[in-house]
């Protein structure tokens, strides 16, 4: 396991270089981006779809194993309206702060202080998230717990 650790963290570094180097962890770049002044992010977003896209699908049909031991299996959802309204959210963050959860680190490690402020606001989003479902959870007699009514 700690070697899975020291490749993750070799291509999270690599892809994190990349990011910094591309001038991702940028706001102008993302808020240009944004106003669609500069297309170049998103010939890189489209040039990582289009080089992951078939490379998963034949890892799949080939039932690859991982590297903890498991058969890969993409799991595949039909679009909900929590879909839509989680994109609404990670859209209008992205718009206003000018980062994605792949930059914050990125400009964090570059010396970007302020890059601290989206980083608070991400943590933050993940543990409302995650109270909202379980008490969405708690409450859904369907999940079986009866916790809601007993608050």
């Amino acid at each position: 396991m700690k070697r899975l650790n020291l490749v993750s963290l070799f291509f999270g570094g690599l892809f994190g270089f990349a990011f910094s180097a591309s001038g991702f962890n940028q706001y102008d770049v993302i808020h240009r981006m944004l106003l669609l002044q500069n297309f170049r992010p998103y010939l890189v977003m489209a040039s990582a779809v289009l080089v992951a896209a078939p490379l998963l699908w034949y890892l799949e049909r080939r039932q690859w194993v991982t590297p903890l031991g498991g058969v890969l299996e993409l799991r595949r959802w039909k679009p909900e309206r929590k879909h839509v309204l989680g994109g609404i959210v990670f859209g209008a963050g992205w718009a206003i702060t000018g980062a994605c959860p792949g930059t914050i680190p990125t400009a964090l490690a570059a010396g970007c202080l302020l890059a601290a402020v989206p980083a608070i606001g991400m943590v933050a989003g993940v543990v409302l998230h995650d109270a909202v479902a379980e008490r969405t959870t708690d409450r859904d007699p369907a999940m079986g717990s009866e916790l809601w009514s007993e608050a």
